[in-house]
């Protein structure tokens, strides 16, 4: 090939990143069942290791440039770097945060090289690798393909509660397989079948998308909740967690918007009110029972008649470190037993990786928290007689934890979070539509209270109820209809099937590519 020809060839990796960057909320899935054909293109040209590895890196760089951005406003407003470092620190996290493509380029060549099949067998191999990767990857914000059907209320999405989205987003990435053959005989007839069986596989799928949603059983209990969303801006927030001052004034705005809420919807009999995560700016719990605050919290409870949901930070008494807590009171003003504690800190924002085995890394990164770990997905808490699942903030990431929860035989789930270190551009549409699909996944209903949006409630069908508006003071009242004992989804019983199908396809792809070499070198000894 000539030389011009393959520097045009590094064009593809960056059309590959251009795709899946601009197909991932907050736009709409436009390429991503062909986004990754031309990266696939650029591999199958390259003889080392190196172009596949740098190709592969390359795509994944710009995609995550594209498609968390939000990084640079992260860094600016959590870590309070100048824009310009901030914007740095943005590119490093590109350079790595996706590294499982260029290392899926780098095991197909692999097995590529080894096994030494046709090129049918090398493209099925190509995207069974990828995809596997994908399903492995470590992020720390776990997204996939399949969350951007959701976003764009496509019926396909419902197959989450087969599948889940990882298997939704491992159908998606599949269907770039049977593209790519598609643009290799994109001059005959053949090459229109395969454009023309992904469009069918495709509409046949979201009938049955269809289908799952009107199987899914008819509630037989309602919650009637009032969301709060107070809109503390981050230096009110920071001042009020180092003690600066700002605790009485965030109190009161949750005290007047919570109030206001009741009153606006008197004729209603609320169950409880949500308040969002470390919304209590002072300490609660068992030991902290008696201090002025909790008092002050409890006689508004008592005056207004209102059960409460709210995170606040505790202690742990074991180890004596900060916690990061969901607590229940009822309308009494009365603790109710027991409260969950956040399992799934964040890193360098709620402990320091590595820092068990290795201590003196505390003394590098003094400011970074130290927060005790909750025990979790282990527990469900409760008020009157609802069986309620807590989640606090970015645990709703993690199929495996709702399911658990589910599996307690929990009715409806209830989500804290505070994003406003995210700005509102990218990451608060990205992380309610992950956090709302583990509704899809269980068909249980999930109750979304945020500090400056976005507040909402998923019900069991997937169906979105009104969104609160973006950093903004505000509170919503919602009927939330459920099952008093839901039934267990497919893929709730079934979490393992996905991961063990990919792994089960990659096996005998690569025995059967084993077995034709062997078959090659008995004809070859025949010969000679």
């Amino acid at each position: 090939m000539p030389e011009k020809t393959l520097k045009k060839l590094w064009l593809l990796p960056v059309a590959s990143g251009v795709l899946v960057g601009t197909s991932y909320i907050p736009f709409p899935p436009w390429a991503s069942v062909f986004c990754f054909v031309p990266l696939w293109i650029f591999w199958s040209y390259q003889r080392s290791y190196k172009n596949i590895f740098l190709g592969g890196w390359l795509a994944s760089f710009i995609f995550t440039l594209i498609g968390f951005n939000w990084v640079a406003y992260l860094l600016h407003e959590f870590a309070h770097l100048p824009w310009a470092v901030a914007i740095i620190g943005m590119i490093l996290f590109a350079a790595i945060a996706h590294l499982f493509v260029p290392i899926a380029g780098c095991l197909w060549f692999f097995g590529h090289k080894k096994l030494n099949g046709s090129e049918q067998f090398s493209l099925v191999l190509m995207a069974l690798v990828t995809i596997i990767c994908e399903f492995y990857s470590l992020t720390l914000f776990d997204w996939n393909f399949g969350y951007s059907w959701y976003a764009v209320n496509i019926p396909i999405y419902h197959l989450a509660e087969i599948i889940g989205f990882s298997g939704l987003s491992a159908l998606t990435l599949l269907a770039n397989l049977p593209l790519y053959f598609a643009w290799k005989n994109r001059d005959n007839l053949k090459g229109k079948i395969y454009v023309s069986g992904v469009i069918l596989i495709f509409i046949a799928l979201n009938l049955a998308g269809i289908g799952l949603k009107n199987q899914i059983p008819k509630a037989d209990a309602l919650a009637k909740v009032l969301l709060v969303q107070a809109s503390i801006a981050n230096e009110e927030k920071m001042a009020a967690e180092l003690g600066q001052g700002y605790r009485n004034e965030i109190l009161n705005r949750y005290f007047r918007l919570t109030a206001q809420g009741i009153k606006k919807y008197r004729h209603e009999k609320i169950d409880f009110a949500v308040w969002p995560e470390t919304a209590f700016p002072y300490l609660l719990g068992e030991d902290f029972q008696s201090t002025a605050q909790a008092l002050t919290l409890s006689s508004f409870l008592r005056q207004q008649q209102m059960s409460l949901i709210t995170g606040a930070y505790s202690i742990d008494r074991a180890t004596r470190l900060i916690t990061n807590s969901l607590f229940v009171l009822d309308d009494n003003g009365q603790l109710q037993s027991p409260h969950y504690s956040k399992t799934k800190l964040l890193a360098f924002g709620e402990y320091i990786p590595g820092e068990d085995l290795f201590p003196q890394i505390r003394d590098w990164l003094p400011a970074t928290g130290q927060f005790a770990r909750g025990p979790g997905p282990t527990i469900l808490l409760k008020l009157n007689d609802f069986k309620i699942a807590p989640q606090i903030c970015y645990e709703s990431l993690f199929p495996n934890f709702s399911k658990s929860l589910a599996d307690l035989g929990s009715q409806f789930i209830v989500n804290v979070t505070n994003d406003s270190w995210y700005g509102a551009w990218q990451e608060p549409y990205q992380h309610m539509y992950m956090t709302l699909a583990r509704a899809v996944e269980f068909r249980r209903p999930l109750i979304r209270a945020t500090n400056t949006g976005i507040s909402t409630v998923v019900l069991a069908s997937g169906e979105i109820l009104e969104k609160s508006p973006l950093y903004e003071p505000w509170s919503g009242f919602y009927r939330v209809p459920f099952l008093k004992n839901p039934p267990t989804t497919f893929y709730q019983q079934w979490i393992w099937l996905v991961p063990f199908l990919l792994w089960l396809s990659l096996a005998g792809l690569l025995a059967l590519g084993i077995i034709k070499i062997h078959m090659r070198a008995v004809i070859h000894q025949r010969e000679q």
